[in-house]
């Protein structure tokens, strides 16, 4: 197990007085960041249902319609468009570019600007998808939503974590999956109260607008992260943030020297951070990394997400069913995050882990066999009310494995899941600038961290 580590004046970290009350000031700085996940997840639910929509399709994707209403309709191919798939896609795509901007624009102009830019692009993106005429603007619109989620899905749940004192991280870094989480529920009830209507697609895909708003003026309102102003050497403003979030009966000094501290050390480091990053004492950390969100996009998550609808709807439950299905799926997502921020610090993340990746295998297995006996390996065959609902309740247990654990513990399955019983260490309660120590207690990885000059890590 853990042994302990001796910093340079003998002072255990655990000794260091970081405040771990909950003021009012973290409560609201920390809600307007988690607030970027409200904008993702409703980006998230909406386009599923806008997918679904008549006046939608018969404006933009005919052809689907077309197909529908054949004679011999395959239920696996319904939705086969690629020009649909860039619609949907385009977004994960301009994510995918800006999110490596996203760290390095993070670190230079702070985590509150970043979360500010990602902001500003939801409400361009969501103004333009909601007044598109064709498919250029829908492509555009979701361009520009992408690159505001690869900005907010890096500063926002830093932000959290950095914001949040160590006893309460945990729960508070939850924050941005739960508020994800009520982004989807909103978009599947809007959807449903807009889809009778000829217009409606344009005001689900509009109202993002508002989120938006809120976000970005509320981020002017709040100070940045300490850790992000002694970064940027700004001493006396992380000063000031820290005793406003900690409260003033709290001593903020001793954290405030840690935070500088280890900045320095981090400067100390001459190569350049990607050349630092490969060394072998930093392995632990990279394949964490790494290997943690490549794992959670290949859960399965997004498509289930994403094309919930449409995937309800091909199992016969029509239009509306599939809409309030939708919901249905959000509303447990939303309470499976609930479960997590309020265990997840007295289990420890390595227990949602587990037991949230073997739910998540199982229900996942059963959903194929079942689509694949009732409706043929070809999707030709119908299927039965009693089938589609048991394919719902399967997808509700996956989604709430996934909720308590993948979802908003990262910020295959199977292997995955060993990959962490056996390779992550538990971080609860342990301060950010402190979790380097643990990877040198750990049965593996201590053989490739050395504690810092001065320092000496203990293995048992």
């Amino acid at each position: 197990m853990a042994g302990g580590i001796l910093p340079v004046d003998s002072t255990p970290v655990s000794a260091i007085n970081i405040g771990g009350k909950l003021t009012l000031s973290i409560i609201i700085t920390c809600i307007v960041a988690a607030s970027g996940g409200l904008l993702y997840g409703y980006d998230l639910g909406v386009s599923g249902g806008v997918t679904t929509m008549v006046p939608f399709l018969e404006k933009f994707f005919p052809d689907i319609l077309r197909k529908a209403a054949s004679t011999e309709v395959n239920m696996y191919c319904v939705y086969d468009s690629q020009v649909l798939t860039l619609f949907t896609s385009s977004l994960y795509l301009a994510g995918l570019v800006s999110s490596l901007a996203a760290s390095k624009v993070t670190a230079v102009y702070g985590r509150r600007n970043v979360i500010i830019i990602g902001g500003a692009l939801f409400l361009a993106g969501g103004a333009i998808n909601g007044g598109a005429e064709n498919i250029p603007m829908l492509i555009l619109g979701r361009v520009l939503l992408g690159l505001g989620v690869g900005f907010t899905n890096q500063a926002a749940p830093l932000y959290l974590s950095e914001t949040a004192p160590p006893k309460w991280r945990g729960s508070f870094s939850t924050g941005f999956q739960f508020f994800l989480g009520i982004g989807v529920v909103a978009a599947g009830c809007i959807n449903y109260a807009t889809s009778k209507h000829t217009w409606g697609w344009r005001l689900s895909l509009g109202l993002a607008v508002v989120p938006a708003i809120v976000m970005t003026i509320g981020s002017f309102l709040i100070t940045d992260t300490p850790n992000s102003l002694v970064e940027r050497g700004k001493i006396q403003q992380a000063r000031i943030a820290l005793r406003k979030i900690r409260g003033s009966s709290v001593d903020i000094e001793p954290e405030l020297e840690e935070l500088i501290k280890w900045t320095e050390v981090a400067k100390s480091v001459k190569q350049e951070p990607f050349k630092t990053i490969f060394k072998r004492e930093y392995r632990p950390h990279l394949v964490m990394a790494f290997a943690i969100p490549f794992f959670q996009q290949l859960t399965g998550i997004n498509i289930v997400a994403f094309y919930s609808p449409n995937l309800f709807q091909s199992i016969g439950l029509g239009h509306d069913g599939a809409l309030i299905s939708s919901i249905i799926l959000g509303s447990v997502s939303l309470t499976s995050n609930l479960i997590s921020a309020g265990i997840v610090d007295r289990f420890g993340r390595r227990f949602l882990f587990i037991t949230g990746g073997i739910m998540m295998l199982v229900n996942l297995i059963a959903v194929a066999i079942v689509l694949a006996v009732v409706s043929g390996v070809d999707g030709s065959k119908d299927i039965s009310k009693g089938n589609a609902i048991l394919v719902l309740v399967l997808l509700c247990l996956y989604t709430a494995g996934f909720g308590w654990s993948w979802g908003p513990l990262t910020w295959l399955i199977p292997m995955m899941t060993l990959f962490i019983i056996f390779f992550l260490p538990e971080t609860k309660g342990i301060p950010l600038e402190s979790m380097y120590t643990i990877w040198g207690k750990h049965w593996f990885w201590y053989r490739f961290v050395k504690g810092e000059e001065g320092q000496e890590i203990i293995h048992e």
